[in-house]
């Protein structure tokens, strides 16, 4: 008679296939979840955390689709970004770009496509009924237009230009249509203190890949969105 016993907590043949076979699998569950992470930092802009141009085209774009005539996209230019950067510092810039990408996230909400277009130019597209358009924008202009509190206590006068277009106003769902035309409505009320709700003559204004012609970076600001 076979007298051999199992020693305790031994691991049998059927038990140690299982685990084998499970290794590479958690290896690649641990490469995919780093890769995740990666694909997620790459679609972020690093200071603010919004998305980047690519990132927020593509989801604006599945917004319009989604919404039509309820969505809008809203162009934001900080005002007076470049006196902040050159009297106070590099530092005091950044803190208000990272002020500006927090209040435009809290003000559109998780999900809206929010993304930094360069420097410090923004974009939103998100569900906005016609109802509440131009209540929302006025919110978004008192929003930006809330002095910032640095680290060091120092408080930065900030303001803000704001355009906005929708499909039924301009007449298209086409972004880099009402991108443009949303553009050209921030430019007319550049320094007012108010947002502009574009009309469908602004989408005749000269643009460069749907960039109002003329504006700071348009020479170079790469494909169309």
């Amino acid at each position: 008679m076979n007298t051999a016993m199992r020693l305790p907590g031994r691991i049998g043949p059927r038990a140690l296939l299982i685990t084998t076979a499970a290794l590479p699998l958690t290896g690649w569950a641990l490469h995919a979840a780093a890769l995740h992470r990666q694909l997620a930092a790459s679609r972020r802009d690093p200071l603010t955390g919004l998305l980047r141009r690519d990132a927020y085209t593509a989801r604006a774009r599945r917004l319009l689709t989604r919404h039509g005539d309820d969505a809008a996209l809203v162009m934001v230019d900080a005002d007076h970004f470049k006196a902040v950067n050159d009297g106070l510092g590099h530092a005091a810039g950044d803190a208000v770009l990272q002020a500006f990408g927090a209040r435009l996230t809290a003000w559109a909400g998780p999900r809206a496509a929010t993304g930094r277009l360069g420097g410090d130019e923004f974009a939103v597209v998100l569900e906005l009924a016609a109802d509440r358009r131009t209540q929302r924008l006025a919110q978004l202009i008192r929003m930006l237009h809330t002095p910032v509190v640095l680290e060091d206590g120092r408080t930065v006068d900030v303001a803000a230009s704001v355009g906005a277009a929708t499909p039924a106003a301009v007449g298209t769902r086409d972004l880099p249509s009402l991108q443009r035309a949303a553009d050209a409505a921030l430019y007319e009320g550049k320094h007012t203190g108010r947002a502009v709700l574009a009309t469908a003559q602004h989408t005749t204004v000269a643009s460069i890949n749907g960039r109002r012609a003329g504006r700071a970076g348009t020479a170079s600001w790469g494909r169309a969105a």
